[in-house]
């Protein structure tokens, strides 16, 4: 029997699910169907594939050996079926873009913006993701590209500096007694009452880590896993809170207040797999995000 793509999907969702019935839902087939399909798989590679005998089907060492490899290739036959399409004058295309959750507040829409006005045949696919996720999903080829920060990536990607992103207190109101530019001692946060973005954003422990260094322990009375959240009880509220520089020069009602010493600053990064087929498309949004940086002034990585 010659091996066909169907083989190897049925056997990725066995895989997955640990269970035939439910791979076969998934599937849209039966579940008498998809283990003949499997036992013909076997067959023809000439070994068991998957083990039966326990409570959850799951994958004999020959399996899991296979199933990288069928990955692989599923993968890269992906990949070949987006170049034939790839259109290099940019009359179509189609791009999958991950970014963390801070650049959806001052980044994003620009870019995109900018894609659409210059491009308006490619269609844009994007994705808000932690950052491990994201990494996960350019190794697993379920994005393009990804915008995030400089630190220890996994094998497999790589990371192209873009710019520097500071961050600075900030409150909707200037200080008593100071016109905004006086540097504010990180000491004098200690217990001050402040709102700040929550812990799924790695800006947050970004900021809590810089408090810590310092041994500073201020009075977190609001979480928020919005930015647009946070600007808006900030502007409202004498509450303060720590955002990037890009995000504060954005908001004419926001006042940014010198920290001394200043939070550290991060790299931003254009992140790929290595090795990935760059389509026009992709290589049209790295061009167009190092132009946008250029033109916004922001500081070079």
């Amino acid at each position: 029997m010659a091996l066909e793509l169907r083989h190897l999907r049925y056997l990725l969702a066995v895989a997955e699910h640990a269970n035939f019935t439910r791979a076969a839902e998934d599937l849209h087939i039966s579940q008498p169907t998809l283990s003949q399909q499997i036992k013909q798989l076997e067959r023809t590679v000439g070994a068991q594939l998957l083990d039966r005998t326990g409570r959850t089907v799951r994958l004999t060492d020959v399996g899991e050996t296979y199933v990288h490899y069928a990955r692989r290739a599923l993968r890269d036959l992906a990949a070949a079926e987006r170049a034939v399409v790839d259109v290099a004058d940019l009359s179509r295309g189609h791009l999958r873009l991950a970014f963390t959750p801070t650049f959806t507040a001052y980044l994003i829409g620009p870019l995109a913006a900018e894609l659409h006005a210059r491009h308006p045949g490619i269609t844009l696919d994007l994705k808000e993701l932690p950052q491990d996720r994201m990494e996960a999903g350019l190794l697993a080829d379920e994005l393009d590209l990804g915008i995030a920060f400089h630190g220890s990536h996994l094998p497999g990607i790589t990371a192209t500096a873009l710019f520097t992103e500071t961050l600075g207190l900030v409150t909707g109101t200037r200080r008593s007694g100071t016109d905004g530019r006086d540097p504010l001692p990180v000491r004098d946060l200690s217990g001050r009452h402040l709102a700040l973005l929550s812990g799924d954003f790695a800006t947050r422990g970004h900021i809590d880590a810089y408090f810590a260094t310092h041994h500073v322990t201020p009075r977190i009375v609001v979480e928020a896993n919005s930015i647009q959240a946070l600007t808006e009880i900030v502007q409202r509220t004498t509450l303060a809170t720590v955002l990037p520089d890009a995000i504060t020069h954005d908001h004419a009602r926001l006042t940014p207040v010198p920290l001394e010493p200043a939070l550290p600053a991060r790299t931003v990064t254009l992140l790929r797999r290595e090795s990935a087929y760059q389509s026009a498309a992709a290589r049209a949004f790295t061009q167009l995000t190092q132009d946008h940086v250029h033109a916004r002034g922001y500081t070079p990585a």
